[in-house]
């Protein structure tokens, strides 16, 4: 009676909930065919005329012939968004932060996903160990676009020992297929780098093998490998220096100057932790073509400065209604993670400069939940901020950015909520949106 994919929500004034259809039900079928996972769905609810078979609740089951425009949507959610299981990760990558991760936290943290689904979906980057030909051909039919795919590098032996997987190598030969010409298919590529494994000489191997793959791979980031202190009896990786840095930036700009040469683009990226590590200046905005790597941590924080810099250059001159920048007074907190800090502080000390009476202070957080090698703002802890907040000045409330929130929850990644936080440090306790924007007009308490 469980078969099929049960609907959790029917929009307003959809096609569905013209057709009865209603959240507890069960989509069987579409068109006489078993729907499999979401791509089915949507593929197959794109022409004008569709049937779908319905089980109700009660056992009872509809079969309802439905006329709609091309590509109509009808207005169904399922209770699984993927309507499939998840597929999990059969690596055991030398790099994998999972891996990384102390015992006792939430079961969901420790699930590892290489699900290409989710890779078209939510943009997670897939190894493609997991996939099989069956799933290549389903994303050549539906045109599914674009992929992301975490390669480490394009050395068939090198990747078999650092994805742990002897079929590592050989996955490889499923981009030939997605990148054959006349597929359509566009690729973002992924780069986790680990000192002495896959740089230096393998990354120009890599990034030489990855450059013939144009125009369907539209990048590359090159990210540094995240390493915590809960790495006892893992690969020993050690962190790079400064000199290190250096030279993957310099490999990172003959590739972009020879890009942006024969096709007007940057093609491979460097994140920003290999600047702050070199000890260089964040690039201007146009070495990133539009932040397409955004969320692999590339040029969040020139991002974040330009945005910031022109919401203070636009209230400078047209002010912020209800505000009077000489009679406003308030004594604040943020906190962050050390990368990001001078950053932080710089933009701080421009708003203080606006607002005479604002005092903001910036508190950046050791993370010794993980150790300190971790410097990014986004794994900050609950308990770390609790900790190294107390007993310091706070003001009338603490400001926390946004990605140190679990998605859509009021949590950390240690559990600690919120309300938690406010009632150790005796304080109010905001979220600043990620935006250069969002930081100013949230910092003075005004909704962007």
């Amino acid at each position: 009676m469980n078969k099929g994919h049960l609907i959790s929500r029917v929009l307003e004034g959809s096609i569905a909930m013209e057709m009865e259809i209603a959240p507890m039900d069960r989509l069987l079928e579409i068109n006489g065919e078993v729907v499999e996972d979401i791509f089915d769905y949507q593929y197959m609810i794109q022409d004008e005329e569709v049937t779908l078979l319905i089980r109700k609740p009660n056992g009872e089951e509809w079969e309802l012939d439905i006329e709609k425009d091309y590509d109509e949507d009808l207005g169904i959610e399922f209770e699984n968004g993927l309507m499939d299981d998840y597929r999990s990760c059969s690596n055991k990558c030398i790099f994998c932060f999972i891996d990384q991760m102390p015992p006792g936290m939430r079961e969901t943290l420790y699930f590892k996903d290489d699900d290409a689904r989710l890779s078209f979906l939510q943009g997670n980057y897939v190894t493609l160990t997991n996939m099989s030909d069956k799933d290549i051909d389903r994303i050549l039919k539906y045109h599914l676009s674009p992929i992301n795919v975490s390669f480490q590098t394009t050395n068939p032996e090198l990747r078999c020992k650092m994805l742990n997987n002897r079929f590592a190598g050989e996955a490889l030969k499923k981009v030939d297929r997605l990148c054959a010409e006349g597929t359509g298919i566009e690729i973002n590529g992924q780069i986790v780098l680990c000192k002495g494994v896959n740089d230096k000489e393998e990354l120009h191997r890599s990034l030489s093998d990855l450059y013939n793959y144009r125009p369907n791979l539209k990048s590359v980031s090159v990210v540094p490998v995240g390493l915590s202190k809960f790495r006892d009896g893992l690969y020993p990786l050690e962190p790079f220096e400064k000199e290190d840095a250096l030279e993957v930036i310099k490999e990172i700009s003959f590739w972009q100057e020879k890009s942006y040469n024969e096709y007007k683009d940057h093609f491979v990226h460097a994140s920003d932790e290999w600047y702050m590590i070199a000890d260089l200046p964040i690039p201007e905005a146009d070495i990133y073509d539009g932040y397409g790597q955004l969320e692999n941590g590339v040029g969040m924080v020139r991002l974040l400065i330009d945005e910031f810099e022109e919401a203070l250059s636009e209230i400078k001159e047209n002010g912020i209604e209800g505000i009077d920048f000489n009679t406003f007074s308030d004594e604040v907190s943020t906190v962050c993670g050390k990368l990001i800090y001078p950053y932080i502080c710089k933009m701080s000390e421009k708003l203080m400069e606006l607002v005479p009476n604002l005092k903001i202070h910036v508190h950046e957080i050791t993370n010794n939940f993980f150790g300190e090698r971790i410097t990014v703002t986004g794994l900050l802890t609950g308990c770390d901020i609790i900790e190294q907040l107390t007993g310091t000045p706070i003001g009338s409330k603490v400001f926390l950015p946004r990605n140190v929130l679990r998605a859509g929850e009021n949590y950390l990644l240690d559990d600690v909520t919120i309300d938690e936080i406010a009632e150790k440090l005796g304080t109010e306790v905001k979220i600043l949106g990620p935006s250069g924007r969002d930081f100013i007009f949230g910092i003075l308490s005004r909704v962007v």
